[in-house]
């Protein structure tokens, strides 16, 4: 019996093991500590087992926890960048490209092909899936921040509507989630635990 293809997929086993020590900038809820990769991978997947009935189109749904799965693999070489830092993000895209590459490279040929093709979609945010795998992606730091008093908003002086507009993009995953989202957010302001203004 040939053992090249588990080979190569107990090597990529191993390598994704080093997500579990990429820490975010979004602390868990009610809580001081970061949460980290595969923290925030786990949450998702199960975000969007729950909410899957407010898609605003039916996705599939194993597509979608792949997605969710396999999105923040590539930071165990291209780090985490604060979702708010536009100019680092923007910089970042080809360091998360080439990650890709050499992570999702480890597997045998097949499922290299599918996994990197799962998060190029992701990246690309334009078909059903994608977009609802982004709203959950973007929905969970806002419920931290708000569980944490403001967390990263208060950190780094991010104001209301800057967050209303960044995170607009979970309205095309799921109307009925941003409009809840919306809610939130407004409450959050009314609270003074999302500022009006800042340097955002």
């Amino acid at each position: 019996m040939q053992f090249d293809r588990l080979l190569q997929q107990m090597s990529f086993i191993h390598e994704i093991d080093k997500i579990k020590y990429i820490f975010r900038k979004t602390r868990l809820f009610n809580s001081e500590r970061h949460e980290n990769d595969a923290e925030h991978s786990w949450h998702l997947a199960m975000m969007a087992l729950v909410l899957a009935e407010y898609s605003n189109e039916e996705v599939d749904m194993l597509k979608v926890l792949k997605m969710l799965l396999l999105h923040d693999i590539v930071e165990i070489d291209a780090g985490d960048v604060f979702f708010f830092d536009s100019l680092v993000r923007q910089d970042n895209a080809a360091a998360e490209e080439k990650a890709a590459e050499r992570i999702f490279g480890l597997l045998p040929e097949d499922q290299a092909l599918e996994f990197i093709t799962i998060w190029r979609e992701f990246e690309a945010a334009e078909t059903p899936e994608a977009l609802f795998a982004r709203a959950v992606d973007n929905l969970e730091p806002i419920l931290q921040n708000i569980s944490n008093g403001g967390g990263t908003w208060k950190e780094f002086n991010v104001d209301y509507q800057t967050v209303l507009e960044k995170k607009g993009i979970i309205g095309k995953g799921s109307e009925k989630v941003w409009e809840f989202t919306k809610k939130l957010l407004f409450e959050s302001r009314e609270n003074g635990i999302l500022d009006d203004k800042g340097i955002g």
